[in-house]
């Protein structure tokens, strides 16, 4: 039997809309990766993580994404099948937002031979992975805004990312 990865996720935007974004995830083990964009939403904060957490874990093991933001979950695992079946459209027709990215999470998580599973939890409350996971993402979404962390073009169709120069995630000191 293969051993579940479970990594926790989450997104910070330090203005909604429109400030400058970080995304984090943080595996059980304690590896983790973060990244960020000069502009976009909480909600694109919070689909860059679950896609990057499962780009990041491709494997045949079973992996649960924790998350503390409904919005990222149902996306991702129950409205996606309605969406799909509908041409890409809303229940009531119109456009389903942020669709590149969600379509990115479709692909990658269909893609993975190993199940996908999600799990919320209440952010904030002092579970050890989403805490890490949130301090990630604030620290990506100030990299960015503060001009520490290069942008570069991700290589599928996702928003222009960039990503936390190594060592600095891990002292915070260096952004304030």
């Amino acid at each position: 039997m293969l051993d579940v990865i479970t990594v926790s996720t989450d997104g910070s935007c330090l203005r909604n809309p429109g400030g400058a974004i970080g995304w984090a995830w943080a595996n059980h083990d304690g590896t983790h990766d973060s990244g960020g964009h000069a502009s976009g939403t909480n909600q694109i904060a919070e689909l860059m993580a679950v896609l990057e957490a499962v780009r990041a874990h491709p494997g045949d093991e079973p992996l649960t994404i924790q998350a503390d933001s409904q919005y990222a979950i149902k996306c991702s695992s129950e409205w996606i099948h309605g969406w799909r079946r509908k041409g890409w459209r809303t229940a009531s027709g119109g456009p389903v937002q942020n669709l590149e990215l969600i379509r990115s999470i479709d692909t990658a998580i269909s893609s993975r031979p190993g199940g996908v599973t999600f799990v919320w939890v209440r952010g904030h409350r002092g579970d050890e992975f989403n805490e890490r996971a949130d301090e990630l993402a604030g620290i990506a979404a100030r990299a960015v805004r503060d001009g520490v962390a290069p942008v570069f073009a991700a290589a599928q169709p996702v928003p222009v990312l960039a990503q936390v120069p190594a060592g600095l995630d891990d002292d915070p000191d260096v952004l304030f």
